[in-house]
């Protein structure tokens, strides 16, 4: 049998694909390979050979071809995307192929008609950097081209491409003149915020780790499904982009999403990290980026660990960002969206002015669209906060309203965990024990991932005198949201949970990181906790006089959400002892 022959040749070497190609074949299969196959034969092979060119290999929504020059490989690129846009211009844009091309330079190795080489390699990165309907190049690519082919040169500056050791320089190409209208169109971002998680990357060198990294991805997929007012890319979706360099701006245009979640998994021995950064597309800024570290004692758990962490972070992240884009639109193009958004961002400055602001924002998404339950939750939230805080001239009033709207937001759509959330704060306030444990129970089975539902459940097992089964909850929450614009009142909570179930050491400690945060009643769960220490002249120094001022400058009302009296009693004796006045007590019990 004789051997294959082996052939070392100079060759200009052009990747293309498919942009999207699995969301295409999902939403239409028979169509889109229908469509691929004609653009194969009409188009592409006969400009790859009109330059002299020879296709070497299809694979499933790619093209692989070689030129004698790179000037030929050049032309054909352009030819190819000027005939594949001519072709879909008459195509709805859900259903127009885009292919992405790259190509460049360098020696290869011909064997029974394929190709092989380090070449081969930039040419399919560069392919997966190109925008849908765009063609990148190396410099060997530009140098070669310049002035010979017509065309303009982007220089996009060095790349570090993946798996290859050397940067390379980039130039982003368009025929001379106007792009085709129809080179890049843009699939519509929805009005939810929206994402897609890429398939995290197994980056331990071991082969057997990689299910780690896939399971990682499809649990965050799941996970960030549960947000109600999230749109999430399917499973399928994201998986296409497995084992493939990116640019996020072209996976966003690509799937119709403003943010991409990137990540990848290393393990070394018993120990693990994985990494996560959230990016908004369209500039390619990080809105967030976290490493965790874990020992592997049981895999199962450390996949769940970093899951939840990773989803509890990025709702507040994400919330924030949207909050900061709603502000650069002119309020005449608000949708009800919007109006929610920038409600939060009032909201979550947490003053009696801001919460105010949000009310209006809030009523204002409800009158543009009456069937979105975000306006009400936003709503029920405002009210709320302006009851316990001190805001309102008729607290009670106001938490029964908070109450109403957020079971309105319950009917109009009763899978979202937030509905149950502001049902169960108000309920709390209102004296209604038992249903606010209910409704905050419910808040976490619809989302076990939402750090304020923990925190609710907390909240709600502190007042019904259950203190201890308070602590795993709240500690969750923080665990989630560990950058919280309220995480002041998150560890206070957690400080006086401890206190409550008698564990005066762990609330000090609780309370003193809640202090560096300007907590108020911090000050106030370390007073009481040294009295039960018999540590008297602590305690009467704990309370220092500018918290006594803090405390007589905040109004209160007079709403206590102690199921047992005694609880609180116990608290406001202590506090006593440790020399807490009476015009202080209501401020800080």
């Amino acid at each position: 049998m004789t051997a294959p022959t082996r052939e070392r040749r100079l060759s200009a070497i052009l990747a293309a694909d498919v942009a999207g190609y699995s969301r295409l074949v999902a939403a239409d299969e028979e169509g889109a390979l229908a469509r691929f196959a004609a653009l194969l034969g009409e188009v592409i092979r006969p400009a790859v050979g009109r330059r002299g060119g020879e296709v070497i290999k299809t694979t499933g929504d790619g093209v692989l071809a070689t030129f004698a020059s790179a000037a030929a490989g050049l032309h054909a690129a352009l030819e190819i995307q000027a005939g594949v846009a001519e072709r879909s211009a008459d195509l709805a844009p859900e259903r127009r192929l885009l292919f992405r091309i790259g190509l460049h330079v360098a020696d290869v190795v011909v064997e029974a008609g394929d190709v092989f080489g380090d070449g081969v390699n930039v040419a399919a990165r560069l392919q997966a950097m190109a925008d849908p309907g765009g063609v990148l190049v190396s410099s060997r690519v530009q140098e070669d081209t310049q002035g010979r082919v017509e065309a303009v040169f982007e220089d996009m500056g060095p790349q570090q491409l993946k798996n290859i050791p050397r940067s390379v320089q980039v130039y982003r190409v368009r025929a001379e003149g106007p792009a085709p209208a129809a080179a890049t169109p843009r699939l519509p971002l929805p009005s939810k915020p929206s994402i897609v998680v890429l398939p995290f990357r197994n980056m331990s060198g071991d082969p057997e780790q990689e299910y780690f990294a896939d399971a990682v991805t499809d649990d965050i997929v799941t996970a960030l499904s549960r947000w109600r007012w999230f749109f999430v890319i399917g499973r399928n979706s994201s998986f296409a982009y497995k084992d493939r360099e990116v640019d996020v701006s072209s996976v966003g245009r690509d799937l119709g999403v403003r943010y991409v979640l990137q990540g990848s998994v290393r393990r070394a021995g018993p120990r693990m990290r994985v990494s996560a950064q959230l990016i908004e597309a369209s500039d390619a800024t990080h809105v967030w980026a976290e490493n965790y570290d874990r020992e592997v004692t049981d895999v199962l758990a450390v996949q769940d660990e970093i899951t939840e962490h990773v989803v509890g972070a990025i709702e507040p992240a994400m919330l924030q960002s949207e909050g900061v884009r709603t502000a650069r639109k002119d309020l005449a193009d608000f949708d009800a969206l919007d109006f929610y958004q920038r409600g939060m961002w009032h909201l979550n400055k947490v003053s009696r002015e801001s919460c105010k602001v949000a009310v209006g924002f809030f009523r204002r998404a409800i009158e543009r669209d009456p069937d979105l339950p975000l306006g009400y939750i936003g709503l029920a939230r405002a009210f709320y906060g302006a009851a316990v805080y001190g805001w309102s001239e008729r607290p009670l009033s106001d938490l029964a309203e908070a109450r109403e709207v957020a079971r309105k937001a319950i009917r109009l759509d009763p899978r979202d965990a937030y509905g149950y959330f502001a049902c169960s704060g108000a309920s709390l306030y209102l004296g209604r024990h038992r249903e606010a444990l209910e409704e905050a129970r419910k808040t976490i089975a619809l989302n076990p991932n939402f750090a304020f539902g923990h925190f609710r459940l907390g909240q709600v097992l502190v007042y019904s005198g259950r203190a201890a089964e308070a602590i795993g909850p709240i500690e969750r929450s923080i665990r989630y949201s560990p950058y919280d614009p309220q995480l002041g009142a998150m560890r206070s909570l957690l400080a006086l949970a401890h206190f409550h179930a008698g564990q005066y050491e762990a609330a000090i400690r609780h309370a003193e990181s809640a202090t560096a945060l300007h907590d108020l009643r911090a000050s106030g769960v370390i007073a009481a906790s040294l009295v039960r220490l018999g540590r008297l002249e602590e305690a009467q120094a704990a309370f220092a006089s500018e918290d006594q001022d803090r405390a007589r400058r905040t109004r209160v009302p007079r709403l206590s959400p102690y199921a047992r009296p005694a609880d609180r009693d116990g608290f406001v004796e202590a506090l006593k002892v440790a020399g807490v006045g009476d015009s202080l007590l209501e401020r800080i019990s």
